[in-house]
């Protein structure tokens, strides 16, 4: 059933008062003329500024109704009329608001009208883009949640642009079967004004559909919810170091959220968690995903999402969802997930249970989405997250991402120096990899930028001694905090995939030697030798 079809069922059920939510006014509006013509009944609109109007006269030529414009005149007059009608009050919602000052008495009115409206043929439905509810209207308003336009509305609006610039400019643009695809699903998540502006947009600007416009115009969406912000991620693979498993895995999904995956039976990845050492290219790979994958970019910043108002946070977290699933298939990134869930355990004391019902609501969206939302997630201490979060169902897979190994290294050293126009061979020497065993790729990134300052502070161009230099004044990662990496690693031994295939190796070989170690202590703690054992089982 279509959302239109269900809200003619209420108005054939006799369901008094329905509060549409929607910025699409003309949209829903067309939808319940076509509702009106089939039942053969009456349809008003009224606005503030025109009053009660017939909604099928020509709007250009219909002169304001001084007396209507009143909203309890506007409510009297639909509850004297005797015609079988649906009255459609735009942006009636203020008039229920907590600051207008005459709020109970249009409360009481519509009360008041909502019983006559049981025994009629009239229906009265308020169009809105926000819910302004009062408790008092609470069960005898039925809230339709109006979605933005389908891929089948956008695909209708795309063939009217196309004809039209067919016929006005003599130019035909109709893209392949493949790239119809890619601009509709680009256009998801705008309205069909929305949509068509920037349809024309890019017919006027370089007369063809390009998916990268469409999607930037999703940026003013995501700037005005406050919520999320947008990236504009330029990371390829290429600019990423290592970690060789991760990016196939992240190749072989390139087309997991088009129509043709769907054919051969596959569902659309739902997540991925990446935990690991701390700037090791977590981050650096959320973004890559969105780039390879050619889908908008969100990050989730937890922080944003707390409010000082009762229910607001909860609210805040079903907006931020709502506007990711408005503009799917889209990346969602949520970096260091473990410090925004990390008062979970003790909400209720703390916060009335905030953050633990923010954070429920968030898994139980994770779990049941059916949007072609992708989540990434960082965190650096995945030993702090609640289990529920890391089981199945919710992330496809988690990934750990450990310290790069000397080929590691010298390859993001070379992405590091060819990134600022330098020739990489003559400036990594053996000494250099060695050195830097340990660093983290972000520490490497600093060695090079130390590098770098050092040798533009004494008008020189890069040489390797700087590097070196840079290195040796470096405290790695790896050395202030040692024991919380090392049981990291434990704990991802067991429970998650390695990032690369020499950090598999690198992996077996640190699990056999710690094996070792603690059969060593044993041995040492029991003061005498494994093999003695059976002997001295004897003589006791």
């Amino acid at each position: 059933m279509t959302i239109a079809q269900e809200i003619e069922v209420l108005i054939r059920a006799r369901y008094p008062l329905i509060y549409v939510l929607s910025y699409e006014e003309h949209r829903v509006v067309e939808a319940l003329r076509g509702i009106c013509r089939r039942a053969q009944r009456q349809c008003y609109l009224w606005t503030e500024t025109m009053g009660l109007q017939p909604a099928n006269a020509d709007q250009r030529t219909l002169q304001p109704d001084k007396q209507s414009r009143d909203p309890f005149h506007a409510l009297e007059i639909i509850r004297t009329s005797n015609e079988s009608a649906i009255f459609i009050l735009q942006d009636f919602h203020p008039y229920l608001a907590q600051q207008y000052a005459h709020r109970s008495s249009a409360v009481r009115k519509l009360r008041d009208l909502i019983g006559l409206l049981h025994t009629s043929y009239k229906t009265i439905i308020m169009v809105s883009p926000t819910l302004e509810l009062p408790t008092e209207l609470e069960k005898d308003a039925t809230v339709v949640d109006y979605p933005l336009p389908t891929l089948e509305d956008l695909d209708r609006l795309f063939d009217q642009v196309v004809e039209n610039v067919k016929k006005a400019a003599k130019i035909d643009l109709t893209p392949s079967a493949h790239e119809r695809e890619m601009i509709l699903k680009a256009a998801l998540g705008l309205t069909l004004n929305e949509a068509d502006n920037v349809f024309a947009k890019c017919v006027v600007l370089l007369q063809k559909f390009d998916v990268n416009l469409i999607v930037s115009e999703k940026e003013q969406l995501i700037r005005k919810s406050g919520l999320l912000e947008y990236y504009h991620s330029s990371v390829g693979m290429g600019d990423i170091g290592g970690l060789d498993l991760l990016k196939a895995w992240l190749q072989q999904r390139v087309h997991a959220f088009s129509q043709k995956a769907r054919l051969f039976g596959l569902p659309a990845p739902r997540g991925l968690l990446l935990t690991g050492v701390q700037g090791c290219g977590k981050s650096l790979a959320a973004k890559t995903v969105a780039n390879l994958w050619r889908m908008p970019l969100l990050r989730l910043d937890v922080g944003r999402l707390f409010s000082g108002y009762i229910g607001s946070s909860e609210d805040n977290v079903r907006r931020a969802i709502k506007i990711a699933e408005s503009i799917a298939p889209v990346v969602l990134w949520i970096d260091e997930i473990e410090k925004g869930m990390s008062g979970m355990r003790s909400s209720d004391s703390v916060d009335g249970g905030t953050t633990a019902r923010v954070f429920s609501t968030l898994l139980t969206w994770m779990q049941e989405k059916t949007a072609a939302v992708f989540v990434v997630a960082t965190a650096n201490d995945i030993t702090t997250l609640p289990p529920e979060l890391l089981r199945k169902g919710r992330f496809d897979e988690i990934f750990f991402v450990d310290l790069p190994d000397a080929e590691e290294r010298t390859e993001i050293l070379r992405i590091h120096l060819r990134r600022r126009g330098r020739d990489p061979e003559p400036l990594i020497t053996p000494v250099i990899v060695d050195k830097t065993e340990g660093f983290s790729g972000a520490e490497l990134e600093q060695a090079i930028i130390a590098a770098l300052f050092h040798a533009f502070s004494q008008e020189r161009d890069l040489q390797a001694q700087d590097i070196l230099l840079a290195v040796e004044e470096t405290v790695p990662i790896s050395r202030t905090a040692e024991e919380s990496i090392s049981a990291l690693r434990v704990w991802s031994a067991l429970r998650a995939r390695p990032a690369s295939a020499r950090q598999r190796a690198r992996m077996e070989a640190f699990m056999q030697e710690r094996e070792q170690q603690q059969h060593a202590l044993l041995r040492a703690f029991a003061g005498r030798d494994v093999d003695d054992e059976a002997a001295i089982a004897d003589q006791d």
